[in-house]
């Protein structure tokens, strides 16, 4: 539950998330952006699993957890609850084929601020097989940002409203 200050400020809350493969989390919400930093690029690598088996400092420093936190666990570690399904589902089938993906991502870091980023996710093929993607992100633009907090926040609810009608 969202909750907000007589002064109109939203408050921290938390919220459970299940993923796609069945596994849930319950993480703390602030309404607080953390500025991507300029000049910096977050890269990451993982298997076909999505599981991450690379990550740069700035991936470290931008999500807030320690690379210890990060290697091994699923990417979608930093998904922010605004984030709608189907962005993600867009993502995999598009890389699964072998095409690159662009799009906006809000992540959600650790401490339970949140960051946007442009991504780009590339597979990495050997022998025509495709063994690993690579994810580099950079700043996004402010104007596609502000377009996308209000079409995820639509999508977000069509997907609950597909919820409920069944």
């Amino acid at each position: 539950m969202i909750n907000v200050s007589s002064s109109g400020v939203m408050q921290p809350y938390t919220c459970t998330l299940t993923y796609s493969d069945g596994k849930s989390r319950t993480v703390l919400i602030l309404d607080e952006e953390v500025p991507f930093p300029e000049g910096k690029l977050i890269v990451s690598r993982t298997n076909l699993q999505g599981i991450i088996t690379h990550c740069n400092q700035s991936f470290i420093e931008m999500s807030g957890f320690s690379e210890q936190e990060l290697i091994g666990q699923p990417h979608y570690i930093l998904r922010h609850p605004d984030m709608p399904a189907v962005a993600f589902k867009d993502l995999w089938d598009t890389i699964q084929t072998g095409k690159k993906w662009h799009g906006y991502v809000k992540n959600l870091r650790k401490d339970g601020c949140y960051y946007w980023v442009y991504a780009t996710v590339i597979p990495n093929v050997r022998d025509n097989q495709i063994v690993s993607y690579t994810s580099v992100r950079r700043k996004p633009s402010r104007k596609v940002v502000e377009n996308c907090i209000a079409l995820y926040a639509d999508l977000k609810q069509k997907e609950k409203d597909t919820v409920c009608a069944m």
